[in-house]
Formats: C-alpha cells, sequence, structure tokens
C-alpha cells in the first residue's frame, strides 16, 4: 500500500477510533476521571500498522508485539478495534464516493452504465471441534475442505466493488446470492448487466436478464458440429468477459491471512470486507494520477 492511501485511513480512521474509545470509557459509572491513569503504549497510527501488517503478511500478533514493543495481548486488542472499522467503511470507485452495500453498488453499476461480474469465493477455516453446532455445514462440496465462501463483485476491470460477509462453505453460489437480495435488487432496480458464472444459473430467468450466465447446452449427445462450434464461441465470449472477477479475486487472496484463514472464524468477515475495502483504495488512488494527466 502507498503511503498516500495509509494517511488516508489514518486521517478518516483515526477520529471513529478515538470516538469509539472514548465512548467505552464513559459507558459505566467511574471512579476516576475519563483519561486519567496510565496512556496507551501503542498510539493509532502504530494500530493501524499493525493491523495491515496483519492481514497483508499473515504475521502473528506475538511477533508484531517483538516489533512495536509491547505486549502480545496490546496487539490483539488493536487488531480488534481496527479491524471492524475498516470493514465497515465500505469499497472505493473514486475519491470521496463509497459503496458499502449491495443496493447502492447495483444503484452505481445501473447509474454508471457499467457492466458488474459476480463471483464465489471460499476461503479455508479451521474445522470446528467435535460437537459444535453445525459443524458439517462448513464443508464445502467443491473443494471438500472446511471453509466459508463470500460473494465479490467487482466492475468490467476488475475493480472491487462489493464484497459480501462470509457464509457457511456448503452454502450453493446461488443460494448465497438469493439470500445477497440480488434477485429482489435487480428485478425492480435499474437496468443493469451482471455477469455470472454457470452456478448462478437461472437467476437470468428470475432478475428480467439482468444476470447474463454462460448459454445453456441443448445437446447433452450426439450434437452437430456446427452447435459444439457455436457453442463454444459463446462459452469462450463470456468467459473472456468475465475472467476480471477472477483477477480481483487473486488480488484478495494475495493478502496472507485469507490464503488460509488461521484467526477465528468469527473474525473472518470482517477481516475478507476490511481487506476489499484496503484493495479498492488502493486501485483508485492508482487511477487519480493517470486522470489527472
Amino acid at each position: 500500500m502507498s503511503a498516500a492511501v495509509i494517511a488516508e485511513l489514518v486521517a478518516e480512521v483515526g477520529p471513529l477510533w478515538h470516538e469509539r474509545h472514548q465512548a467505552r470509557l464513559a459507558y459505566r459509572p467511574r471512579k476516576r476521571a475519563v483519561g486519567a491513569g496510565a496512556k496507551h503504549q501503542l498510539v493509532f497510527v502504530d494500530r493501524l500498522l499493525a493491523t495491515l501488517i496483519h492481514l497483508r503478511h499473515a504475521a502473528t500478533h506475538d511477533v508484531l508485539a517483538c516489533w512495536f514493543g509491547v505486549d502480545r495481548s496490546t496487539i490483539t486488542r488493536a487488531i480488534g478495534e481496527v479491524r471492524p472499522l475498516l470493514a465497515e467503511r465500505g469499497c472505493t470507485v473514486s475519491p470521496g464516493v463509497r459503496l458499502r452495500t449491495l443496493a447502492e453498488v447495483i444503484d452505481h453499476i445501473g447509474a454508471s452504465g457499467n457492466t458488474g461480474i459476480i463471483d464465489g469465493t471460499e476461503i479455508r477455516v479451521r474445522r470446528p471441534t467435535a460437537g459444535h453446532k453445525d459443524r458439517d455445514k462448513f464443508i464445502s462440496g467443491k473443494s471438500k475442505q472446511n471453509a466459508v465462501k463470500t460473494m465479490v463483485v467487482t466492475d468490467g476491470d476488475g475493480r472491487m466493488l462489493f464484497c459480501s460477509p462470509a457464509q457457511h462453505g456448503s452454502c450453493a453460489d446461488i443460494t448465497h446470492a438469493r439470500q445477497l437480495g440480488l434477485v429482489r435488487l435487480l428485478e425492480g432496480g435499474p437496468a443493469a448487466e451482471i455477469l455470472a458464472d454457470a452456478g448462478y444459473q437461472g437467476l437470468g430467468a428470475q432478475t428480467g436478464g439482468r444476470v447474463v450466465t454462460p448459454p445453456h447446452r441443448k445437446f447433452k449427445k450426439n450434437a452437430p458440429d456446427w452447435y459444439e462450434e457455436m457453442h463454444e464461441r459463446q462459452r469462450k465470449a463470456h468467459s473472456s468477459r468475465r475472467i476480471r472477477v477472477e483477477h480481483g479475486i487473486a488480488h484478495l487472496k494475495n493478502w496472507r491471512t485469507l490464503a488460509r484463514h488461521l484467526g477465528r472464524r468469527e473474525h473472518i468477515s470482517d477481516t475478507v470486507q476490511a481487506i476489499a475495502g484496503l484493495l479498492s483504495n488502493q486501485q483508485t488512488a492508482d487511477l487519480v494520477p493517470a486522470r489527472q494527466v
């Protein structure tokens, strides 16, 4: 991440962290005045940097504690406070414009006339202990591993627009999209084109053709040569347009925390949404100089 993006994060997230910290101090009756007692050994800038390093390189809390010269519990508390603030920011599409919900994403795609691309991606998680509620729901039918799933939305250039909260790995892509309200938003919303893979077949009929999936295969056996050629050409044309979302997911997985999640499963939604927002910040910052020339 560039220094300009980090400086922007400090200016934006710092006041929010300070406000929530003061609210926690004043939450219950106190015997000492707010602000009395020992001061923070880790200032907010260091807390933000520790969180970014943890997300980007999956550095353990023990290692970060040695680097910053504090106790491990201080790092754990700092990451637990900063990560939700990063997740709530949403994705930046232009300076000063944020998309935080799927409804805002659909409105943005319809207003801009761009094409949106959706796809699901899985993140491996530790296997729940024996007797854990819904233990089997984490097993993915695709990878045959314990995982959680999130839906990613990018534009036609692969820029990150939205990353959904995590769902159990056994949930199908199309079911996850319906649970997020994609059908309802497209059915009565703007005329937006959404590209998807074969895992979302069926949404096109439910959204008036707004979700475009690969063409169905009409001949299962003994297909004519002309049909095989036409079907393959249509599939390749659709795949060449939809591949940008795979590039966006690859950029997400470059952050080591998502390569294999080793933390608590209840934190995975904040982690993936925080990384998506940070990635969109950097993508927007990379585009600004080109527009100013």
